[in-house]
């Protein structure tokens, strides 16, 4: 996650009837308001006033979280962020700036989210490969990291302990039990590559003789530059879309 200005927030203790009387409107306009997640009025975050926000925590300039959202302590959200109605966000998550995240969706810790992730609504990550309720593994928290770009479709199911690739597209419903390269397109059980997408979000067909493919919204050239690598040859690979660059 890129550096970044940091919303404050206010430890004070808060009522349950405070908690209900507070306004839906931008949080931190009013200095005295009473609560444990009041985003400082120097900063340009939202917070929902049904959302709890444990401290301490980051969460970026322009971001939003929505209708009972649960933020847990140390985790760190970038810029410009969205999380849509009931996500929670495990302690030490990592979010970068940009990124998408639909309702009901669990980031638990060992999961980190790159630049400009999208998961779509109920999409599942895990953090443990063969939990039981009787024996502790909170020590073996597996990784998981989606990598810039990437779209997680509705219902989807990341099982712990693989890389998704940048721009990868995981089909709705689709269960990622292997690392998925960059710009693949996933779908089924367990999910399987069945070709390529654009940056831009669109299937890639027809390879020129030279195996071009081209983005039909973009007009970008895409080539597999060896078996199962994809390439932009029009944009670099870690930069920000045009659209979405806003530093």
């Amino acid at each position: 996650m890129s550096k970044q200005e940091h919303c404050s927030i206010d430890q004070r203790p808060m009522t349950n009837d405070q908690r209900v009387r507070r306004s839906s409107s931008v949080i931190g306009q009013a200095e005295d308001t009473p609560s444990s997640f009041v985003v400082g009025r120097s900063s340009e975050c939202f917070v929902h006033p049904t959302a709890i926000v444990d401290q301490p925590c980051q969460i970026g300039k322009g971001t939003k979280i929505w209708h009972f959202c649960h933020v847990m302590q140390g985790a760190r959200i970038g810029e410009r962020c969205i999380l849509g109605q009931n996500v929670f966000i495990a302690n030490d998550v990592i979010i970068g700036n940009n990124v998408k995240i639909q309702n009901n969706v669990s980031i638990y810790t060992g999961v980190e989210l790159e630049d400009d992730v999208f998961c779509g609504p109920s999409c599942v990550f895990t953090n443990v490969s063969n939990p039981r309720s009787q024996i502790v593994r909170h020590h073996l928290y597996e990784r998981t990291l989606v990598q810039r770009g990437a779209t997680i479709g509705a219902n989807a199911t990341i099982v712990c302990g693989v890389t998704i690739g940048r721009y990868a597209f995981i089909g709705a419903g689709a269960v990622v039990t292997r690392d998925v390269p960059d710009y693949a397109l996933m779908l089924g059980v367990p999910a399987r590559q069945i070709g390529w997408m654009s940056r831009h979000g669109h299937r890639l067909h027809n390879p020129s003789d030279n195996g071009i493919m081209i983005c039909p919204e973009s007009g970008w050239r895409y080539k597999e530059v060896e078996p199962g690598v994809l390439r932009c040859l029009d944009w670099p690979e870690d930069e920000a879309l045009l659209a979405t660059n806003n530093e």
